[in-house]
């Protein structure tokens, strides 16, 4: 398998979380420079038409995109550690939630869009502040509540095995301290955040332990 993604990107973390839970490596790396606008490039949008990261191409030639499809495939074809619950209900509500962070907040603070704001609609970077916190702050909000009202106390956002709530909620907390939101009415996302922190499989996934890594 050949991962193509870029140490900051969101997306492409959780998809390292979610390999590195599941045990599976991937043998190819393949580094996509967002800021250098590598992922216009012809040749990877033949792979992406987007222009997004991650991308994982499949030894059988096929190409998965979206970090939450490619999760779903790797939950698909190595099912052990399972990263959402056997249970119906609890599986819809884990989505959910991963699908509050994925489609409704990360979204907000991605590359482009703040690129947008900021050449196209002559934005400062204290109005892309203003913007991220707005949209990262409520986002979060939300997360909270719906792990309170789960009833779930257990290290994690949904019991006390992590999976795929845990896998994209921690990107999103790191992306909201590098903005600058305030978390601290934000008790159990936070502590589920410092559990994940202590999980190598969380660990070797973060940003500075990339090879693509910068300051």
């Amino acid at each position: 398998m050949i991962f193509h993604g870029y140490f900051r990107s969101s997306a492409a973390w959780r998809c390292r979380i979610a390999f590195n839970l599941k045990g599976v490596a991937i043998e190819d790396h393949r580094f996509v420079h967002l800021r250098r606008v590598e992922q216009r490039a012809p040749d990877y949008l033949a792979l992406s038409p987007q222009g997004l990261v991650p991308a994982l191409e499949l030894d059988d030639g096929t190409t998965l995109i979206q970090s939450l499809a490619i999760i779903e495939w790797l939950e698909e074809t190595h099912p052990a550690p399972p990263l959402l619950p056997a249970d119906p209900e609890h599986r819809a509500l884990v989505r959910g939630f991963a699908q509050v962070i994925a489609c409704d907040i990360h979204p907000l603070q991605n590359l482009r869009v703040l690129k947008y704001l900021r050449e196209e609609l002559g934005q400062t970077q204290a109005g892309l502040d203003a913007w991220c916190a707005r949209w990262l702050g409520d986002g979060l909000a939300a997360c909270e509540a719906l792990v309170v009202r789960s009833g779930g106390d257990g290290r994690f956002c949904f019991g006390d095995r992590p999976g795929l709530a845990d896998v994209c909620l921690v990107p999103q907390m790191a992306s909201a301290d590098r903005f600058g939101v305030d978390t601290s009415a934000m008790p159990r996302l936070r502590a589920v955040a410092a559990a994940c922190a202590e999980i190598p499989a969380f660990a070797d996934a973060a940003p500075a332990r990339q090879p693509d890594a910068e300051p």
